[in-house]
């Protein structure tokens, strides 16, 4: 079975207040369990909740996690620094990104350098690997098998598909649509039993009919969603890298509209659970 939790849902900055509490402030970061195998899908601010639930399970041979980035602009990473299992020895994490001209290595550590941060990366006493996915490309990780495809987004950003005993999830944050369908994207989901997609925007606000126009931002809207799942053949729809200045009456608005177009459609929230797999569930 694959298990997902969400820790992290908004875009581009954190938003925490009273009008954010029900989807959350914090963002990107997605637990993924595909067996015994535990991935995380984006390392923002809600990396730091994560970390403590891990450590929380006490496990005697540590903490063990895969962390699959998006891409590397800073509502993506930020939670790395206040990452608890970091500073424990027997945490073993593998860092994987896409190829972006920089080396993965290099650019982690220069959020956690002199003068913006005391401790710099190359101390932290947990073991870390890092790997770099060309586009279209497959691997093997644990239970799990990942394939990793370029999106459209200032700088480079992937998509990723985790497959896991004939259950399948695709995350696709950070992510234009421009006029139609990716292709690419779509090829990626294919009968997916989720996707997880960038609903930042409102047509009307991507198009510019209600403040500036957001088209080549490299952010997308439920019904660009709705039109990629229908193609795809998708079970579900996950909307998720929420605007920063969207409340949460906002985002039950969207997730209203969404569900007028698409029958099984849900708006990401901090501590949502979603399972694929026999007698899978939705709990929050």
């Amino acid at each position: 079975m694959l298990e997902i939790r969400f820790f992290g849902v908004r875009g581009s900055i954190a938003s925490p207040g009273p009008d954010t509490v029900e989807f959350g402030g914090n963002t990107s970061c997605v637990e993924v369990r595909a067996g015994e195998t535990r991935l995380v899908l984006d390392a923002g601010t809600g990396l730091r909740g994560l970390g403590h639930a891990m450590l929380a399970e006490k496990n005697p041979s540590g903490v063990e996690a895969t962390v699959l980035l998006s891409h590397v602009h800073w509502d993506h990473i930020q939670g790395i620094p206040f990452f608890a299992p970091l500073y424990v020895p027997n945490t073993r994490l593998r860092m994987i990104s896409g190829a972006n001209g920089t080396p993965l290595a290099e650019t982690l550590r220069r959020q956690m350098s002199a003068p913006v941060f005391p401790v710099d990366l190359r101390d932290v006493p947990a073991a870390m690997s890092f790997q770099e996915l060309r586009d279209r490309q497959t691997i093997e990780i644990g239970e799990a098998r990942v394939t990793a495809v370029r999106l459209n987004h200032p700088d480079a950003v992937h998509a990723y598909r985790i497959d896991h005993g004939g259950r399948s999830i695709v995350y696709a944050t950070d992510t234009e649509h421009y006029a139609c369908v990716d292709r690419r994207l779509l090829a990626l989901a294919q009968g997916a039993d989720v996707l997880i997609y960038d609903a930042q925007y409102l047509p009307e606000e991507y198009a510019g009919e209600r403040g500036p126009s957001r088209v080549g931002w490299g952010h997308s809207t439920y019904a660009a969603g709705v039109e990629l799942a229908k193609a795809a053949g998708v079970d579900r729809l996950v909307l998720f890298h929420h605007d920063p200045t969207r409340t949460d009456e906002g985002v039950r608005a969207i997730e209203a509209k969404a569900a007028e177009l698409f029958p099984d459609v849900v708006a990401a929230r901090e501590g949502l659970v979603l399972q694929c797999g026999p007698g899978a569930s939705v709990a929050a």
